[in-house]
């Protein structure tokens, strides 16, 4: 449930800095998702190392570590997952950018929890 709470203002944040990035600083659509996700990357992160997995994270010695882990892993899929989709969604469905970005946010965070309970925030290291 954590998660998810996470996830819902993350995915306003998200929308809320496309829009911006979008309209406000007239970037090319793909730029601006690439920006809205990295800055929600960073929102996300905060979040899950404070609240979320809070129990598996009282050592603050590896929040670098986790945090490089939750770029490379959640990072990852979330930019590759969003550019990619986004690209299909607006070039060839004509979706609106918003629409297209709420769909891509939905495939992509099934994804990172698995990644995120699995990998990032396990409980001990294998």
């Amino acid at each position: 449930m954590k998660f998810n709470a996470v996830g819902v203002v993350g995915v306003g944040i998200q929308l809320l800095a496309l829009a911006i990035f979008r309209t406000g600083f007239k970037l090319n659509y793909l730029l601006a998702t690439f920006l809205a996700v990295e800055t929600t990357i960073l929102h996300n992160f905060i979040w899950h190392e404070r609240w979320t997995w809070a129990d598996r994270t009282k050592s603050r010695s590896g929040v670098v570590l986790r945090l490089v882990r939750f770029n490379m892993a959640n990072g990852l899929i979330s930019l590759a997952g969003n550019l990619g989709l986004m690209w299909v969604f607006v070039s060839h469905f004509q979706l609106h950018y918003i629409v297209a970005n709420l769909i891509a946010i939905i495939v992509c965070s099934i994804v990172n929890f698995v990644v995120s309970d699995r990998l990032v925030f396990r409980s001990s290291i294998l």
